[in-house]
């Protein structure tokens, strides 16, 4: 089976909050760049959707471009707002909920 044809975004001027739309009930996500030096994800969370409790090999940097989440880090919760950035470190627990509709970009860093 031929590998699906990857999208360029690059030399592009985009508004991260314009590539996923808000689905009721769901997590929807749109990949912009994989490489081996790391991802960049754009969620989309309905309220009250969230990703359970786990842990990455990578340190993660997530960043609110819409809405408000409840992001928890080794058992502390930090309030997040459209505009703040948080920092996931690689191996530690942390877990994501939407308070209200959000949108993230996820910036994992592969090294």
């Amino acid at each position: 089976m031929p590998e699906a044809k990857k999208e360029n975004l690059a030399e592009q001027v985009i508004d991260p909050r314009d590539l996923v739309a808000y689905q009721q009930g769901s997590i929807v996500s749109r990949m912009l760049a994989y490489t081996k030096s790391g991802t960049i994800t754009i969620f989309a969370f309905d309220e009250g959707e969230g990703l359970s409790e786990h842990t990455a090999p990578y340190d993660a940097v997530l960043q609110v471009i819409d809405g408000e989440a409840l992001v928890t880090i080794a058992g502390k919760e930090y309030s997040v707002t459209a505009g703040n950035l948080i920092i996931m470190p690689a191996t530690i627990p942390h877990a994501v909920h939407a308070v209200t509709r959000f949108k993230m970009m996820l910036t994992m860093i592969h090294a």
